[in-house]
């Protein structure tokens, strides 16, 4: 009888990253079925409270500012998001910092056994690369000695494979039109995927101002506890700082006084608020102090949230990838102030709405590069370049915009700073691979070729 080899493990998070690509058919089935059955063989559960934050946009600053919050307060935190913007390891943060790759590596592995099974009569199950990577990044929290896990649901929130985890609180932050080819048509559909996340008689933070009805009703129907921000909680602020409130049935607490949070725009005040309703909905088994919120609220940080890198020209990077979000940056661009020329180097999904991400966005940009990603998902730089030339805004009375088309986001940033001068801004958004790749060799350091000369 022959002896065949059995094949090795991957040994390096490469490997490990490629062979989850190949497991499943396709990138993105919803379902919780596969995973929770590979869940189950792994024994996988978390000792510490956990903190689910779902939504359209907002879901990573919330995320960043609760492990600020917590971290400032001395707790050992656990963060799982998605996706990262130039290494995997991002996905992960332990203690503040990106997970180790040899962390990592014995997660994978036991990943791929419990799918294969052990046990006589166990199938072979298959799992998706986010399935895959999350049962691994869940695995590798449950034996980091946390305090606390924050873990951002993906795409989705009922369907989402996070959501194998029960949450002690439940945190949806604004809801809005995107992936609707999975989430359904409008945000009445998609609030109810969302909404999939609470749990009976836990508190769900819902920090979108004017939530859909659907979010509200499947509290109400499951016996979650909701808070919702301008009902139970609300904030109010001026040009030097903000305050925060809780309705007396919750504990009335108040923050005043305090200083804006150091992720820009204003859509963070809105994400703070949820933050704090949060740190007060679990402060019974988390204790917070004031201190600890104004220090944790200064001191945050995540790149590519309307990111702000001084230099000649200005550079602004932005992960903004759908309608909302664009809407968000368009208006923090506008408080900016004067800038002679604007530049984008822009990069998105071909499944986006991208006529109605440019109606906004498009007045503001005199100069547009675009940029082909590495991925099947992307637009090409030529349908972009189309695109560009054929919308209103980007092109008006026909004149095009469009200053060149690039194989890469590096190219293309390149490309504007040789274009721009000194007093100009260069714009880097459109997707996480945008931004990202502009980050492979760590933040630019701009300097308009008019000054070195």
């Amino acid at each position: 009888m022959l002896d065949i080899p059995v094949p090795a493990h991957p040994t390096t998070l490469a490997d490990w990253l490629a062979h989850a690509e190949r497991l499943h058919p396709v990138t993105i089935d919803m379902g919780l079925e596969r995973v929770q059955r590979v869940a189950q063989r792994m024994g996988l559960a978390l000792d510490c409270p956990v903190i689910t934050v779902a939504g359209t946009n907002g879901k990573g600053s919330t995320c960043a500012m609760l492990e600020a919050v917590y971290t400032q307060s001395g707790y050992r935190t656990g963060v799982y998001t998605s996706p990262h913007l130039v290494h995997f390891e991002e996905r992960c943060r332990i203690a503040g910092a990106p997970v180790a790759t040899d962390e990592l590596l014995p997660a994978l592995a036991e990943v791929e056994v419990a799918r294969k099974g052990q046990l006589p009569g166990d199938d072979e199950i298959s799992l998706s690369y986010f399935e895959f990577t999350t049962l691994a990044i869940l695995r590798t929290l449950s034996r980091s000695g946390l305090d606390v896990a924050i873990l951002e649901v993906g795409l989705g929130g009922r369907l989402d494979a996070v959501n194998i985890i029960d949450a002690d609180c439940a945190v949806i932050t604004c809801i809005a039109l995107d992936h609707m080819a999975l989430l359904g048509n409008d945000r009445e559909a998609i609030g109810f995927e969302k909404a999939g996340i609470m749990r009976t008689g836990r508190p769900v933070v819902v920090s979108d101002p004017v939530p859909p009805q659907s979010v509200v009703d499947h509290a109400l129907e499951i016996g979650a506890e909701l808070w919702r921000l301008g009902k139970d909680f609300h904030f109010a602020g001026d040009q030097q700082q903000w305050g925060w409130a809780m309705h007396p049935s919750h504990g009335g607490r108040r923050y005043a006084g305090l200083a804006y949070p150091a992720l820009r725009g204003a859509n963070q005040l809105v994400n703070a608020s949820g933050v704090l309703a949060a740190v007060e909905a679990l402060r019974g088994r988390l204790p917070v102090t004031a201190q600890a919120v104004r220090n944790g609220l200064a001191l945050v940080e995540l790149p590519g949230r309307f990111q702000i890198v001084p230099g000649t020209p200005t550079l602004v990077l932005d992960v903004a990838h759908n309608p909302h979000s664009v809407a968000a940056l368009a208006e923090n661009l506008d408080a900016m102030g004067f800038y002679p020329g604007t530049h984008a180097v822009f990069g998105a999904m071909a499944d986006k709405d991208l006529g109605a991400m440019l109606e906004r966005i498009g007045p503001l940009i005199d100069h547009w590069h675009v940029t082909d990603l590495p991925l099947p998902r992307a637009s090409s730089a030529a349908a972009l370049a189309a695109l560009l030339d054929a919308h209103p805004a980007t092109a008006p009375g026909g004149k095009s915009r469009v200053a060149g088309r690039h194989a890469t986001p590096m190219d293309a940033l390149r490309a504007a700073v040789s274009a721009a001068d000194p007093a100009d801004r260069i714009v880097v958004f459109g997707s996480f691979f945008t931004v990202g790749g502009v980050l492979q060799d760590g933040v630019p350091r701009m300097s308009a070729k008019h000054l070195s000369a």
